[in-house]
């Protein structure tokens, strides 16, 4: 509250008319005037103009003030100078006057003075206060910056800690479908597989029936036709069965191929979930200290560079119809 009752005050004073008194007065001649007791001295103004004054009297060129019943006198100190007497309405007024004349004279001398040794005393506890004042004020600004900094690491480590749960529940995800499409993967590779030994098991059995329609000798002209006709279809449904077989059996080795694909990347995506793991077990117990603040946390990328084989759902579902189709 001092403290701003005098920054007030130091706006206060460089107004005008600051710690001016006004009195109604009237010189020899009856003029009307204003008479101006402030700190510095007595001042003459005209009624219509507070701010400049007409005669100014400081207080070191006074060298007495007194009155005599309504008429008041101003002797300068200098004697060359003559006397300004003027009269005011009652003799309250003039006491009044006077009184204050007394004080403003008094403090004026008492400013000019070296300070007693009660005032030094005074002046230097209250230099001491206000460093005192000030050195709280700067202590309490310091801590509310270490304050409010400490909430903005908290802040940023619980983004970073969420922002690694979030990669580490992406990365687990990831994982759970490259193992779901390993596992279909090898169930259609071994489909595929039984497949292939089955069209080899028929196209035998073609070639062994060709064989046999070969080996009988039918005598007739109209056996024989319809015996070459016979061993011709014979013929072509065992190429048939063979470029089949041999189909099936390119189709399973690219199947195990990609069984082997998918399984080096779950063992790369296990990999990666374990370093996450690992890493977010190590943020954890930073959070619990607001002072530490991290260098710079590692930021993963796991979405589609570690996962070769991170299948949509929509292609899960036709791998699924696909292998039961098979079957």
């Amino acid at each position: 509250r001092d403290e701003a009752e005098m920054e007030y005050l130091k706006i206060a004073q460089d107004l005008e008319m600051y710690g001016v008194n006004y009195f109604a007065i009237r010189n020899k001649k009856g003029t009307e005037l204003l008479l101006g007791v402030d700190a510095l001295g007595l001042h003459i103004y005209d009624p219509d103009n507070r701010l400049t004054p007409k005669i100014s009297f400081p207080w070191n060129e006074i060298r007495n003030i007194s009155y005599s019943d309504k008429e008041f006198t101003i002797k300068p100190l200098d004697k060359k100078i003559d006397v300004f007497k003027f009269n005011s309405s009652k003799l309250r007024v003039n006491k009044l006057i006077l009184q204050l004349c007394i004080g403003n004279h008094d403090l004026f001398m008492r400013r000019r003075k070296a300070d007693s040794l009660e005032v030094q005393q005074m002046k230097a506890q209250a230099r001491e206060e206000k460093a005192r004042k000030q050195m709280e004020r700067q202590r309490l600004a310091r801590e509310k910056q270490m304050r409010e900094e400490a909430e903005r690491t908290r802040d940023e480590l619980e983004r970073r800690l969420m922002q690694l749960k979030e990669e580490a529940t992406m990365a687990n995800e990831a994982l759970m479908r490259s193992e779901e499409t390993a596992d279909l993967l090898a169930e259609k590779a071994q489909i595929t597989e039984e497949e292939a030994k089955l069209l080899a098991q028929k196209a035998a059995e073609a070639e062994q029936e060709m064989q046999r329609i070969k080996a009988t000798a039918i005598r007739t002209e109209e056996e024989k036709r319809l015996m070459e006709q016979k061993v011709l279809e014979a013929e072509m449904l065992a190429l048939k069965m063979a470029e089949e077989s041999e189909r099936r059996a390119k189709e399973a080795d690219q199947l195990k191929q990609d069984l082997q694909e998918a399984r080096e990347s779950e063992r790369r995506a296990k990999q990666k979930l374990l370093e996450i793991t690992s890493k977010s077990s190590y943020t954890q117990p930073m959070n619990s200290s607001t002072t530490a603040l991290p260098v710079d946390l590692p930021s993963f990328n796991l979405i589609s560079e570690s996962l070769a084989f991170d299948f949509k759902d929509t292609d899960m579902k036709r791998l699924s119809m696909e292998i039961e189709k098979e079957k």
